[in-house]
């Protein structure tokens, strides 16, 4: 059934500027130092886009925009060039974690939060990126969708999203729910630490 929701109003992008202080959310924060790590080089290979080893300003400009996440390319420019060592002209991956570890501070603080709390806090946050329609569910439509919007070749193939979304649907509704989805990230987690 389509909503009833006038679809000429636009939303406003989240947006990176002017946020310092004001995220009470720990969606970005990582923890777990092995699943940190992980992710973290992860995305820094998702945002070299031409595999040089090094992220440039308009390499993560590029990505931030394409997950939806609006930048002032100034304010980025002087934030990314405070890490770049001399001689070069981007982030490798050893300035890329500086950064993060730099905006974890800057944006959410060191406190000693139960890990366990944040960790479930930290799953909802991903979960919520792939349900895209909020219904708490994540279909193979959905997967597709941001599969695509990070550059994964899976993000074109609705079927590879299918058996992805079947491989951890354990009571065989044809979609992952948010207990499905914990499951599958803490199996993926333990397997890739060991």
């Amino acid at each position: 059934m389509e909503s009833a929701i006038d679809k000429t109003t636009t939303t406003k992008k989240p947006s990176l500027v002017g946020m310092k202080g004001k995220m009470s959310s720990s969606s970005f924060r990582l923890r777990s130092s092995s699943l940190n790590a992980l992710r973290l080089h992860r995305i820094f290979d998702l945002f070299d886009k031409n595999k040089d080893g090094m992220i440039t300003v308009d390499e993560l400009s590029q990505a931030l925009n394409r997950l939806g996440l609006e930048t002032d390319v100034s304010e980025l420019s002087v934030m990314v060039n405070s890490h770049i060592r001399d001689g070069k002209i981007g982030l490798g991956f050893e300035e890329f974690d500086e950064l993060h570890r730099s905006l974890n501070d800057t944006f959410f603080g060191l406190d000693q939060q139960d890990n366990q709390d944040e960790e479930e806090s930290d799953l909802n946050e991903a979960f919520k990126v792939f349900d895209e329609d909020g219904d708490g569910y994540i279909s193979a439509s959905e997967l597709q969708k941001v599969l695509g919007k990070l550059g994964f070749s899976e993000g074109r193939e609705i079927d590879r999203c299918k058996r992805m979304i079947l491989s951890v649907d354990h009571n065989h509704d044809g979609r992952v729910d948010f207990y499905e989805f914990k499951d599958m990230m803490r199996s993926t987690i333990l397997v890739n630490s060991s």
